[in-house]
């Protein structure tokens, strides 16, 4: 057994957690400064998070590939549930309730790590031809059928910033794991001649009116409060009791959406920097994975896939902070408060964690065969 165990530690990748352990403590840190109330919540999700990541990890997950399709369907239909009985919060249809508890779940984000399992697996299931040219069309629309379900029925809640950042890390890890290049040029002239006819018919109206409020010469107000809490706090930041933008309230969601311009009141350009790059360190450590397990497809997809969201949701969320980009409401990942975005992605990295960690199926029944 000790044996074992020391195998599994050995192959746990460190780094990673290395990585996470600022964001943790630094969002912490930020949030107790303006909501001790919500600090002592989101110390509870730390534990929570804790316990499911032990739980996550020590699952036979690589011994049982093949119940990753009927967990994929399952999340499917929780999504189609939400469509007949999920309940509306600010004009969304997102959530269903627990039943006996006075608790909810949210689909769309439950169904995101099961979305990277499902990828990597049809990919295991059928790896890349070996001449080099990528998939094919067939093997293409095989892969976009799994991809354009959960797209569509998170659209219809409607929620199309999920939808999109799981349409795009899809379809972004088939690219790095090859499909012929005539099917994204197709796709690329597809889009290009039909996005005028997408944004007239398919695009509603609250969401027309984010892009036009975009694109107009004054930002709305909470991207303005933004950029003045960003722009005062220079290169170093400014003291507690300084931060004015954030102690007097001006900056709208300082704990959650906008945390990133709050960091930047305090910390400055530095501060903000240092967050970027702990960031893009994690990312480009996750995308070698396609280099040092080039022959491990669902953890090529996986890693890949994780690397793919946190940079989309990073750089989606700084820029509409700082006013390039709509405000979609994309937190920023294991920063922003918010506990079942950040349970959900410790479960991710979890998964990963596993996946590297017991790459030798025989490690999983290591004891009965010493016996």
């Amino acid at each position: 057994m000790r044996f074992f165990d020391k195998r599994i530690i050995s192959q746990f990748d460190y780094l990673i957690i290395i990585f996470i352990l600022p964001l943790i403590f630094l969002s912490h840190h930020l949030i107790s400064e303006t909501n001790t109330i919500l600090a002592n919540k989101q110390l509870v999700y730390f534990s929570l998070s804790f316990a499911a990541f032990l739980f996550v990890f020590i699952l036979p997950i690589r011994n049982n590939l093949g119940i990753i399709p009927f967990l994929y369907w399952l999340g499917v239909a929780l999504l189609l549930a939400v469509e007949f009985f999920g309940i509306t919060k600010l004009g969304a249809q997102r959530w269903l309730a627990i039943p006996g508890l006075s608790l909810t779940l949210q689909p769309s984000e439950l169904i995101k790590p099961i979305f990277l399992l499902m990828i990597g697996y049809l990919v295991h299931k059928n790896p890349p031809p070996k001449h080099g040219r990528g998939y094919d069309l067939k093997d293409f629309l095989h892969f976009s059928f799994y991809i354009w379900i959960p797209f569509l029925l998170i659209v219809k809640e409607p929620d199309l910033g999920t939808a999109l950042v799981l349409l795009l890390l899809a379809y972004g890890v088939l690219f790095i794991i090859g499909v012929n290049w005539r099917i994204w040029a197709s796709i690329v002239f597809i889009l290009a001649i039909s996005s005028p006819l997408i944004y007239t018919y398919l695009i509603k109206d609250y969401q027309k009116k984010r892009i036009t409020d975009f694109i107009s010469e004054k930002p709305s107000y909470h991207v303005q409060q933004s950029i003045i809490a960003i722009g005062s706090g220079g290169v170093t930041g400014k003291g507690y009791e300084d931060a004015t933008q954030t102690q007097l309230k001006f900056l709208p969601i300082a704990t959650s959406d906008f945390i990133f311009a709050f960091l930047v009141e305090r910390y400055g350009f530095i501060g903000a920097f240092g967050l970027i790059l702990i960031y893009l360190f994690l990312i480009f450590h996750l995308l070698s994975m396609n280099y040092y397990y080039q022959d491990d497809y669902i953890l090529r997809c996986f890693s890949s896939g994780l690397a793919l969201l946190l940079f989309l949701n990073m750089s989606i969320n700084i820029l509409m902070v700082i006013g390039f980009a709509p405000v979609v409401g994309l937190p920023l990942p294991m920063f922003s408060y918010g506990g079942s975005s950040f349970i959900n992605y410790i479960v991710i990295f979890a998964i990963l964690e596993n996946l590297i960690s017991f790459r030798f199926k025989d490690m999983y029944n290591f004891e009965r065969k010493l016996t």
